[in-house]
């Protein structure tokens, strides 16, 4: 069965997890040296400061506290110094250098500091994103983070607003579009400063539930992850096209409209839960990136990236639903040139199950005129009584299960109805350009955006049905084999920095990362597990559909049934080798 909350056991003992505000209460007090000095609590953006607050008011007893947010700039000013990174389109900004320091007003900071010599209390509390600047060393430093999927429904129930800003009433895709470009860009810079010489680390995921760890133990989970098999906490979501397949086979909750997306392995987005004991405490994937890099990703991926995780695995489901938007992905140069990142969203669709009437858009039909499309696409866009007929000028092919159809940057497409999708991509997930969303509204009922200028530019027109046929559907090759096993490579296409590799099995296959992140997914058998032939790490069962990564650390591994002769396959991907490093010339 799908495990929906996996975890890795870090120590066997409950009494390494604080759990409840009281104990962490007790736990705070007990750390200040003479029972007197000053804590400084680091806060992601998105951790509930007024909750916060009241929580240590009620635990700690009496003991001052002064809030980050009063050495801010103004709104106003904070609003001006972000504007020409979020631009004014609904979905799109622009990557950017900014940092904490930013933020700060240097007089407000200046009289907190005055502020807090001025008296001398048992206690003081420094609380917020950017605490950590109001001295240059505290008694006992406290790192309250949160996972993004939290911090994204927080912001669609209203709750939170953006950093330095009051804009809870927004619309939730526009605290989520500053958060991309602005608000978690900047938080990450400044955790990486300051986690790693905090006292502890305190999830805030659930408030009244919080738990504590020491950093040594933070670090030490950390350090197992980054040198064996792991999967990080799946997410879903509903959509205007979603299906019901997930729901089935998942035993998801029946309370949301459908699901259209499993987030399966998107470290930006995506938790990882340490088990102490019983109890288990919440993190982001992304802590992993930032702080074992190398590790993880490998030293060829690492001086071409940085500390970014370049591959995405997740689902789409559309049994019983809709059409995907048509749409198209930006190509390289564009994508730096208008948003400032490094490398575009190539991709692809592994199917994994579908219908009889299952099917993938992909390419330009061979006979389409390029003026009267775009003209059709506008006409479309602005009159409801107006349809644009994607069948006319777009190639729609079958779509069987194991079919894999590539998708580089620049090539029209979209999943039809009634397949299951695991999408295989680069990283930059927010890059799509909608062209056609069939006339429907968002599940808000508002329409969704279309960004026909930034798409038709960046179609490849081509890229037709033969060129399709021939370089982006099905591109099998067997590599290797042996009585119990076969490796095939399924591509990605030539212009695009990710291969993946097949293989069915029914014995143990051997692989080796050769220093190279390897994402994996088990398309096809009830389970599976993945073993270090000299015991480095313990056996690490997979379920079918579930995800896994294995750092680049890890190097030879295996992976069999788990019911002997089971006839099983994975699909798994790497970034290509390229001659000469850090030279940014993938995809």
């Amino acid at each position: 069965m799908y495990d929906k909350t996996p975890y890795i056991q870090v120590t066997a003992e409950d009494r390494d997890c604080i759990q409840g505000w009281p104990a962490i209460g007790n736990k705070i007090r007990s750390s200040i040296p003479k029972g007197t000095g000053v804590v400084c609590i680091e806060c992601y953006p998105g951790v509930s400061i007024e909750e916060l607050s009241s929580y240590l008011r009620q635990e700690l007893g009496p003991h001052r506290q002064l809030l980050a947010a009063d050495w801010y700039l103004s709104p106003d000013q904070i609003n001006e110094l972000v504007e020409p990174y979020l631009t004014d389109d609904p979905v799109f900004g622009q990557m950017n250098s900014l940092a904490i320091r930013d933020f700060v007003d240097a007089k407000k900071l200046d009289a907190a500091r005055t502020e807090l010599t001025s008296a001398n209390p048992d206690v003081t509390i420094v609380i917020g994103t950017g605490a950590s600047l109001l001295i240059p060393n505290f008694d006992v430093v406290i790192y309250a983070d949160m996972a993004r999927w939290e911090i994204q429904q927080r912001q669609r129930r209203g709750e939170i607003g953006n950093l330095g800003i009051a804009n809870r009433a927004e619309r939730p895709s526009l605290k989520y579009k500053r958060g991309f470009f602005v608000d978690w860009r900047v938080a990450d810079q400044l955790k990486t400063q300051v986690l790693p010489k905090a006292n502890f680390l305190l999830d805030t995921n659930i408030p009244s539930l919080p738990k504590l760890i020491t950093t040594e133990l933070f670090k030490a989970g950390l350090n197992l992850l980054a040198h064996q098999p792991f999967r990080v906490v799946p997410f879903f979501d509903p959509g205007p096209w979603g299906g019901h397949w997930m729901e089935e086979v998942f035993g998801l909750p029946r309370d949301q409209a459908n699901y259209a997306w499993c987030f399966d392995c998107v470290p930006e987005e995506n938790s990882i839960l340490l088990r102490f004991g019983e109890k288990t405490v919440e993190i982001p994937a992304l802590d992993l990136v930032l702080f074992h890099p190398m590790e993880l990703l490998g030293k060829e991926i690492v001086s071409r990236f940085g500390a970014e995780f370049p591959i995405r695995f997740d689902l789409l489901d559309t049994y019983g639903g809709s059409n995907l938007s048509l749409q198209v992905h930006p190509k390289r140069e564009y994508i730096r040139r208008e948003f400032g990142m490094k490398y575009t969203q190539d991709e692809s669709y592994y199917i994994l199950d579908a219908k009889q009437d299952g099917s993938v858009y992909l390419g330009l039909k061979s006979d389409i005129d390029r003026e009267t499309m775009t003209k059709e696409l506008r006409e479309a866009q602005e009159s409801d009584a107006i349809e644009f007929d994607a069948e006319h000028y777009v190639n729609r092919f079958p779509a069987h299960k194991h079919d894999h159809f590539l998708i580089p940057a620049g090539t029209i497409h979209c999943s039809g109805r009634d397949t299951v999708v695991l999408e295989i991509s680069a990283t930059p997930y927010i890059f799509t350009f909608k062209l056609w969303d069939w006339g429907r509204l968002g599940l808000d009922g508002s329409p969704r955006p279309i960004h026909l200028d930034h798409g038709i530019e960046n179609i490849c027109w081509n890229r037709t049905t033969r060129w399709v046929e021939q370089d982006l559907i099905n591109r099998h090759k067997t590599i290797a084999e042996s009585d119990h096993w076969r490796e095939e490579s399924t591509g990605l296409h030539e212009t695009q920095f990710i291969e993946t590799r097949r293989h069915w099995f029914t014995g143990t296959v051997p692989h080796d990362t050769q220093g190279n992140l390897n994402v994996l997914n088990l398309v096809q058998g009830h389970e599976a597990i993945v073993e270090s032939p000299l015991g480095l790490f313990p056996p690490f069962i997979v379920h079918y559909a579930e995800s896994f990564i294995v750092p680049a650390a890890v190097g030879h591994y295996t992976i069999r049934p788990a019911v002997p002769g089971m006839a099983c396959a994975t699909i798994k991907a790497f970034v290509r080798s390229v001659p000469g490093l850090g030279n940014n010339t993938e995809s």
